[in-house]
């Protein structure tokens, strides 16, 4: 029998978007079904959106854990490694397991129309949770939601909607409504769906899938969110969800906008109706809760934020205003350039707050140009602005210019954040001392 390594593995996915393409939702659920079987046992929660998707997995996660409930969850993109894609509680497959996963599926596969790289991703997450059946699986889509891969669990428990906003415009449609109908397509008939009140146009959308698949639909807005109290290093709020009133919730992040995505996974818990799941296990779920690249620092002063469209960096703009520096900020910019740049530097001028900034290409074919970045960011006075041809030495230099007081965040790709995290860590491993990475 041939047996794969984890790096054999890792390689010939790599190479997956060079000879494959997406496939339809019925090829896939023929290859599910050659996976699992008929039945999948686990509950499903689904979730699409365009921000904020990882965060309310990630919570709702660890609520399920604390609440002593077993959990597998699949995710993307991922920051340094490919297993934290796929994880069974708070643990990424292991290389072994991943590689044991990409076996089966391989063989599966063999002679049949090749998946995409998302796909055969997803495919091995199911491979892995038929394994281990977990009480709960949850799936973030990849992109959209009615023709994404993961769209093929036909009866999930529960399924969340996040923010919609402006993103892959080229795939989802050039409007609010046009993006709100794709995601909408993860309603299913009957299944309980959960959003966020917060833009009228998807609101309007995704009630009306809602009503048409008779989906019992949980609306929670701002006027659901109370005292709001940003910490030294935390955020106190309280939360009515219409089944309870929450007092002194907590989360371990300055990162405002992770409180949207808290009361989502709130309201999720509720809704699944496990009795396990009490006002308490919520509580500490959410206080547990650590999801990488957002607002995360990784070193005394510097934190990294997946930032990377125009609601994300305006997100991330709200909780820089708040974060009490008393020095100076600088920013440490890179972005691919199928995402809005223009509006995205634009913004992050108006803010003024950033007295520096240095742009940086990225480690990838779809990075904005060097020479693209400098038309873009030197028709603005503020911030001061240098070039860079690796995230690394971008860091390097704003590192060279930090004093006592000052912070330095990343913001812009989320594969900017795993290039720093990785740079970081072996910048800490050469130097002999603990990483204060978080490891994932």
């Amino acid at each position: 029998m041939r047996t794969y390594t984890y790096r054999e593995a890792e390689e010939y996915i790599l190479e997956i978007p060079k000879f494959a393409e997406k496939h339809t939702l019925a090829e896939m659920r023929a290859l599910l079904r050659e996976i699992t079987g008929d039945d999948i046992h686990s509950q499903v929660v689904h979730i699409a959106g365009t921000n904020g998707k990882g965060s309310v997995c990630a919570y709702l996660r660890s609520v399920l854990l604390e609440s002593g409930l077993s959990v597998g969850m699949f995710t993307s993109p991922h920051l340094v490694t490919m297993r934290e894609r796929i994880c069974m509680g708070n643990e990424m497959i292991s290389e072994e397991e991943f590689a044991d996963a990409f076996y089966k599926v391989r063989e599966i596969v063999e002679g049949k129309n090749h998946p995409s790289f998302f796909e055969f991703l997803f495919l091995m997450a199911m491979v892995y949770f038929k394994k281990k059946e977990p009480e709960y699986i949850i799936l973030e889509t990849g992109m959209g939601g009615r023709l994404d891969a993961t769209n093929v669990i036909e009866k999930p428990a529960l399924c969340i909607i996040t923010e919609i906003g402006y993103d892959h415009m080229r795939y989802l449609g050039n409007t609010i409504e046009e993006i709100a109908a794709e995601k909408a397509g993860i309603i299913k008939a009957g299944v309980p769906v959960i959003y966020f009140d917060k833009r009228k146009k998807s609101s309007e959308v995704l009630a009306q899938y809602a009503k048409k698949a008779r989906s019992p639909a949980i609306l929670i807005g701002n006027d659901n969110i109370l005292n709001e109290n940003i910490n030294n290093k935390s955020i106190d709020f309280s939360l009515n969800t219409g089944y309870y009133n929450y007092v002194s919730l907590s989360l371990n992040t300055t990162a405002l906008y992770q409180v949207e995505n808290a009361a989502l996974a709130v309201c999720a818990a509720e809704k699944l109706g496990n009795a396990q799941i009490t006002p308490q296990s919520i509580k500490r779920g959410l206080w547990a809760m650590h999801w990488p690249g957002r607002m995360e620092e990784v070193l005394p002063g510097i934190f990294l934020d997946g930032a990377h469209n125009e609601d994300g960096i305006e997100a991330f703009l709200h909780a820089v205003r708040n974060d009490g520096c008393r020095g100076k900020r600088f920013l440490l910019f890179g972005v691919v350039a199928d995402k809005s740049y223009e509006a995205m530097a634009a913004r992050v001028a108006e803010s003024t707050l950033f007295d520096q900034a240095a742009l940086t290409l990225l480690e990838t074919d779809r990075s904005v140009s060097i020479d693209r970045l400098k038309t873009v960011w030197i028709q603005y006075k503020k911030p001061d602005c240098s070039f860079h041809e690796s995230a690394g030495e971008a860091l390097m230099h704003l590192l060279s210019c930090k004093e006592n007081g000052d912070m330095v965040y990343v913001a812009g790709s989320l594969y900017l954040v795993g290039q720093i995290k990785s740079f970081v860590g072996k910048q800490c491993t050469a130097a002999g001392r603990v990483s204060a990475v978080q490891k994932v």
